[in-house]
């Protein structure tokens, strides 16, 4: 329990640890401050600076100092609330001017006093009334105080201050006594401001609405993050700075990829020809695995009817992520009189429903499952403005669905071929590092449809299937689609970030509300289940994140031009021009490069353009029949034959080489 020797209880963490990263501790499954006492029947763990717990307990206490900071500067300021977040914090103010870089600045320069000070996090439990008395000028707070008990969770990031249990107070304690500042919160907390250190720094602000609601007053959000050491705090700037020049909506511009024009709308992508190419290979290759591996295709329209949304239960759940309805078909007489009732149509958000209904346009028998049914169905998502960002939340998206049809008997096979499947498509891209999210529902929360053991069956059967994989499996609670849980698989990129890809959810639900059946072997109705799955996810999304992961230097058999010719002089053009034919013909996406242009730096401007492979032809390649190839690395291979360098280039892209170099050639 301990790394001392035999301590004297009761006592409080101090006594129990020596080790100074050590910040906080588990006391029977909870995290306390390492001031709480305990005594020699409690189970004591200890929680370090640099574990994922220790991390939010730094960042949440450094939100505080931060938010100190800010009051001392600004008396009148109101507090909202501050959560750690993912590799930083943030606090919301309410204040009557916007902060300014200059705020920011001596917000920090005031946090690097407290945290000299060296202040103790003290804790305090106070009922609700003592708290309404302490904190009457904080209208944020009592709000906050009258969610106790339940309703925490309907202000972002509120659970840090109030939960089921008992109200707390944490004072900033000076080493005089005093104390310096207080805030609502529930900890624990760093034992004293002087262990944020410095590996901690504001980064932006931005605005925010009380609650997450645009309906309640809009406050001042500062960022910050922080970390261990000042170290860390750098490497992660660095990973930053390296995200930002990898940031695909600059490449996508850079490269001429793609665009959002404002006369279409907000999200709402157009490819251009370069980024039409790549997404067409994107989805070829899809189409490929699927054909292999028993799907029908499908198509269906991206419109219909009120009443099919009713019956999936979209309407019911999802009404509020979905576009306003079109009202048509209504026929009105010369006199204004209605003759004919009009009906809601709604653009879709999702293509369940449609699969649904060609699952149900006749019979099934058993030996027709599993039915896999899969299309590249573009839906539609009213995405607030402000949540869109670039290709990776967009209004307009083409999911690679399918929806796939089995007895109970086929569901766990099934799921586990559909997860091999996700991962051997997505090592196709070069993404190799994964773990798996097991989302599962909130019992009694009414978003959830269906029966509590029909969720408990699923949930089950998706756990076995995941550690089944061998694969690292981390629970997602409260996080499921509302029809059933679902696994997600998270892959990590170039430079260690993660990003959800491929998720397959398995519901007991929609079969039952759209009454799909099929004729078993015993010759009865039985209800089939449904496994949705998505293995790219987004084809934007998705697009998007191999762009960031790539930086734009796209794979030989990705690459929008695969190859370019550059003529030593204009007099071998023609000669070069008819390999780059040839090449033309076997599929190979290859052009010339004829411009005025000298030749050096004609391979400059290609090699910035980011195309993998580069033929150059002059005299004495046109007398021997060869060209030379210059590779993305710099390297070059001179005097190869016109067939073989054709035949290699076309093996290297069919087996989905990455780069062609000169060991290829060894």
């Amino acid at each position: 329990m301990t790394e001392n020797t035999q301590p004297s209880f009761p006592c409080d963490g101090f006594a129990l640890f020596s080790d100074k990263s050590v910040i906080a501790m588990r006391v029977n499954g909870a995290q306390k401050d390492l001031a709480t006492q305990v005594t020699a029947d409690d189970t004591v763990e200890p929680i370090t600076i640099d574990s994922a717990d220790g991390l939010a307990i730094l960042r949440h206490s450094t939100a505080h100092i931060m938010a100190q900071a800010v009051q001392r500067l600004r008396p009148q300021s109101n507090l909202g609330i501050g959560p750690p977040i993912t590799d930083g914090f943030y606090y919301d103010f309410q204040v009557e001017t916007p902060f300014t870089p200059e705020d920011l600045k001596a917000i920090t320069k005031e946090m690097q006093s407290i945290v000299r000070e060296g202040q103790r996090f003290v804790r305090r439990v106070v009922t609700d009334d003592e708290a309404r008395i302490e904190l009457a000028d904080e209208p944020f707070k009592l709000e906050l105080i009258g969610l106790k008990g339940g309703g925490a969770e309907a202000a972002e990031g509120a659970s840090v201050e109030v939960g089921e249990g008992e109200l707390t107070i944490y004072d900033n304690v000076t080493r005089d006594g005093d104390v310096a500042w207080k805030d609502l919160c529930r900890g624990p907390h760093i034992p004293n401001t002087r262990m944020a250190g410095n590996g901690w720094a504001l980064t932006r602000v931005a605005a925010a609405y009380w609650r997450g609601s645009e309906k309640n007053p809009q406050l001042q959000r500062i960022y910050g993050t922080a970390w261990p050491s000042k170290d860390e705090m750098r490497a992660y700037q660095e990973r930053l700075a390296e995200a930002e020049r990898r940031d695909h909506r600059k490449l996508g511009a850079e490269m001429d990829l793609f665009s959002f024009p404002d006369e279409i709308g907000s999200g709402l992508a157009v490819f251009h020809p370069k980024g039409g190419i790549i997404r067409y290979e994107i989805e070829e290759n899809l189409r490929r695995h699927l054909l292999r591996n028993g799907y029908d295709v499908v198509n269906s329209p991206h419109i219909t009817k009120k009443d099919l949304f009713q019956t999936s239960g979209h309407l019911q759940t999802y009404a509020d992520g979905m576009f306003p309805p079109m009202h048509l078909d209504e026929l009105v007489d010369d006199e204004g009189n209605i003759t004919r009732q009009g009906q809601d149509y709604y653009l879709k958000p999702m293509n369940c429903p449609f699969h649904n209904l060609i699952y149900r346009a006749r019979g099934r028998s058993y030996r027709e499952l599993p039915l896999r049914l899969a299309e590249f169905g573009t839906v539609y998502r009213y995405e607030k403005s402000g949540t869109l960002s670039g290709l990776t939340r967009v209004r307009g998206l083409t999911q690679d669905d399918a929806h796939i049809y089995v007895t109970q008997d086929q569901v766990r096979e099934e799921l586990t071929t559909n997860l091999n499947l996700v991962l051997e498509l997505l090592r196709d891209y070069g993404l190799n590092d994964f773990y798996l999210e097991l989302s599962t529902n909130e019992i009694g929360n009414p978003k959830f449809l269906g029966e509590p053991e029909q969720w408990a069956t699923a949930i089950e059967t998706l756990r076995e299937v995941a550690i089944e994989s061998g694969l690292e499996l981390v629970d997602d609670a409260g996080g499921a689609a509302f029809y059933g849980p679902k696994i997600s698989v998270q892959a990590r990129d170039a430079i260690g970030r993660t990003w959800q890809m491929s998720t397959i959810q398995l519901d007991f639900n929609q079969p039952e509300r759209f009454e799909l059946e099929y004729t078993g072997a015993d010759g009865a109705k039985h209800r089939p289940v449904m496994i949705h799955r998505a293995l790219l996810g987004s084809v934007e999304r998705f697009f998007a994140i191999l762009l960031e992961h790539y930086a734009g230097d796209f794979p030989l058999w990705l690459a929008p031009a695969q190859v370019v010719g550059v003529p030593v002089a204009d007099d071998f053009a023609p000669y070069l021009a008819d390999v780059i034919n040839q090449l033309r013909a076997a599929g190979v996406r290859a052009e010339i490069d004829r411009s005025d242009e000298r030749m050096q730096k004609k391979i400059r401007n290609h090699t910035t353009a980011k195309v993998p492979l580069i033929l150059i032809a002059g005299a004495q390649d046109q007398e021997a029949g060869t060209v030379s190839f210059r590779f993305r690395d710099g390297s070059t291979r001179n005097g190869v034959p016109i067939a073989e360098a054709i035949e290699l280039i076309k093996r290297a892209i069919a087996d989905h080489r990455s780069v062609l170099n000169e060991a290829d050639f060894a």
